[in-house]
């Protein structure tokens, strides 16, 4: 049908013309309340927005020589992280000479993850950035 008729028919029954698919050959339109159209759209794209889960990354601070109960608070807190679903960046802190002994904050990291092995996976492995020391786990996706 040509847009002439196309239209003359959508003003008669007081509807508006419009394209739906226009990259068609040829270019694909409806008759409809264009207002009512917009509308059924965004409760659509509200309902999907509501759908999805927010990722968020939750920081657990370590320092190289840490006690062993500020480690299992640091692990708790982490596990309580990737059980509401968020992801976590361990980030190891060196300071001073600290830095000339990267192998203590990699065993440290290792042991983390070990720790959590059952709930997270290793999104990023242990790697020295400047001055800290970072690996990012991923909470495994069976979860709940």
């Amino acid at each position: 049908m040509n847009v002439k008729d196309a239209l003359k028919l959508a003003m008669e029954k007081n509807l508006d013309l419009v394209e739906i698919a226009p990259n068609a050959k040829p270019p694909v339109c409806r008759i409809m309340d264009y207002g009512k159209y917009k509308y059924e759209q965004s409760k659509r794209d509200k309902e999907a927005r509501k759908k999805q889960k927010v990722v968020n990354v939750k920081e657990v601070k370590l320092r190289p020589n840490i006690e062993d109960n500020d480690f299992d608070t640091k692990a708790k807190n982490a596990v309580r992280f990737l059980k509401d679903g968020d992801k976590v960046k361990a980030t190891i802190m060196f300071r001073g000479r600290e830095m000339s002994h990267s192998e203590l904050g990699k065993a440290l990291l290792d042991r983390l993850a070990v720790h959590v092995k059952d709930l997270a996976t290793i999104e990023r492995e242990a790697k020295l950035e400047g001055r800290n020391m970072i690996m990012i786990l991923a909470p495994k996706p069976n979860q709940d």
